[in-house]
């Protein structure tokens, strides 16, 4: 007997009904490790990083790809030396993960520290380790880790995280690219429409190669002459255009000739040699003693389906690498177009096919390099969700069931009315998992300890925390004979579980259980009272 997709592939059903990970049946694994009880495959963790690793390369096959998995999603010595042997980098953004992740032994030329209110000690630390990227996310922060770095006497790689304006994923909370938003440098001045960057969905086929080849020289007259001068048609000297082109052709172009699409584009460039980002990487380049530049870099959301989105920011991103070779005669070696690929937490839902999605990414990446005349950069990623999520699983005890009768009218989510309203309660909840708390988000369950009735009834798992919403499952149908002592399995939450949980009402923060071909042990131990009480050390 099998399980849907959305388990863990070494997950099973044995002859008795009993849910089995590796062979490890979920009545044995809470028997030896307690409950609730995080379970972590880290086979699983393994072959998707692997694949994730391979895919990237596979798609991009005519320039370096670098993966770099989320620690925000889930972090523990033993995942990052997995991750690690798989080829990936490691994301940190704060201090505890920083250390995680050198106590696993990674060498900080793997390592990446992002955040938008970093600390001086955690600057100094990724300075000091030799991190392959600090992330900059604000205009003030190239000047803080220049002098961090001067002071250590060492030159610090940074890139910036640009704010595309194209935002994607699930909740608001989790779409990070739209301007009003605490994270990155907008790409466009305030208030500039986004109509100017319409030209990339023509470029690739329309536009010249004298274009690609210009570069945006200083302003040389007021907006009132230049408009005077637009409207008049008049030729303008090499002197007055902004738009200007490299000597290596055998002609030059006066305004008047050239092309409707060639001008939109240079109009584009312009747009984005006044906007933010640029500002802030002209500032980088300007403390060249202290700051390396190596690229810049987007993150638009999460559980993103397709590509669609991650091709517009990419177009938008290498239009401001092309811009800032042209203002700035440099070429940033690397563009990050982060993570956000979806999983599917149901079996209703759907997941990023990476191998389909990432091919096409490639296809417009590179079609847009060639129509601005510019080399392919390093492309970077940085899934962690995709890796973590799939890969775990929560086991939880069944308490108290009780029967609620609902009023006439109720309906399920599917539409249809219903009556009653079965809510099981377990030994977690919201602290253990705050996602559906958060994010409305939705789960799969199943009963893990037995095969259960036939008949089944329609319930809503809940949690044993003093909130009306410390829901788990919203709704789903479990046995009819389900009872107290029974087990529970939730799939899908190895990212933004036990990362995100909470000593909520005191209550302890579950273990983590690695189980893989080799057999279970504990990754991350179980909370303890003796824990509590120590933490409190007031009178």
């Amino acid at each position: 007997m099998g399980v849907t997709p959305i388990w863990p592939e070494a997950t099973d059903i044995n002859d008795s009904g009993e849910m089995t990970f590796h062979g490890r049946t979920a009545s044995s694994l809470l028997g030896e490790f307690g409950s609730p009880l995080y379970v972590m495959d880290t086979d699983e963790v393994s072959a998707r990083a692997r694949r994730f690793v391979a895919a990237a390369a596979k798609a991009f096959r005519n320039t370096t790809t670098h993966a770099s998995y989320a620690g925000k999603a889930f972090l523990s010595k033993e995942v990052v030396r997995i991750v690690a042997q798989a080829g990936m980098f490691v994301d940190t953004c704060s201090i505890g993960e920083m250390r995680i992740a050198l106590a696993a032994g990674v060498p900080g030329r793997r390592l990446v520290l992002h955040g938008n209110n970093k600390s001086d000690e955690e600057i100094a630390l990724a300075v000091e380790q030799g991190f392959a990227k600090i992330v900059v996310d604000e205009p003030g922060e190239p000047a803080r880790i220049a002098a961090i770095a001067h002071k250590l006497g060492k030159r610090a790689k940074v890139m910036l995280r640009v704010t595309s304006g194209i935002h994607a994923g699930g909740h608001e909370y989790i779409s990070t690219a739209h301007e009003d938003q605490k994270f990155g440098v907008a790409l466009l001045p305030a208030g500039t429409p986004t109509a100017v960057l319409g030209i990339l969905d023509d470029m690739i086929a329309a536009a010249t190669p004298a274009v690609t080849n210009a570069r945006i020289m200083p302003k040389r007259q007021d907006t009132a002459a230049q408009q005077q001068a637009t409207e008049s048609q008049e030729p303008q000297d090499s002197q007055e255009r902004q738009l200007q082109y490299d000597v290596r052709y055998p002609y030059d172009l006066h305004g008047n000739e050239v092309s409707a699409t060639d001008r939109a584009l240079a109009d584009a460039m312009q747009a984005v040699a006044d906007g933010p980002a640029h500002a802030v990487l002209a500032t980088i380049a300007g403390l060249s003693d202290d700051l390396e530049l190596v690229g810049i870099h987007s993150h638009i959301g999460s559980q993103i389906h397709d590509a669609n989105a991650f091709i517009e920011a990419a177009k938008r991103m290498m239009l401001l690498r092309k811009t800032f070779y042209a203002t700035n005669a440099y070429t940033l070696p690397e563009v990050d177009l982060g993570g956000g690929y979806s999983v599917a937490y149901t079996d209703a839902e759907d997941a990023m096919d990476i191998d389909v999605e990432l091919g096409r990414l490639a296809d417009a990446v590179t079609a847009t390099n060639d129509a601005l005349g510019m080399p392919a950069p390093v492309i970077s990623f940085e899934p962690g969700r995709y890796i973590a999520a799939p890969s775990g699983v929560t086991l939880y005890r069944v308490g108290a069931i009780k029967h609620v009768a609902l009023p006439q009218g109720t309906t399920a989510q599917d539409g249809s009315a219903i009556n009653e309203r079965a809510y099981v309660s377990v030994d977690g909840g919201m602290s253990d998992n705050i996602r559906p708390a958060l994010y409305d988000a939705d789960y799969a369950v199943r009963l893990a300890s037995r095969s259960g009735a036939p008949e089944t009834m329609l319930a809503r798992v809940v949690g044993t925390h003093c909130e009306s919403g410390d829901i788990l499952v919203h709704e789903c149908q479990l046995p009819a004979d389900i009872t107290r002592g029974d087990i529970l399995a939730i799939p899908v939450t190895g990212a933004y579980g036990r990362t995100m949980a909470s000593n909520y009402n005191q209550a302890l923060i579950p273990a983590v259980v690695a189980v893989g071909v080799s057999g279970a042990h504990v990754m991350i131990r179980r909370q303890t009272i003796d824990d509590l009480l120590s933490w409190d050390v007031s009178n």
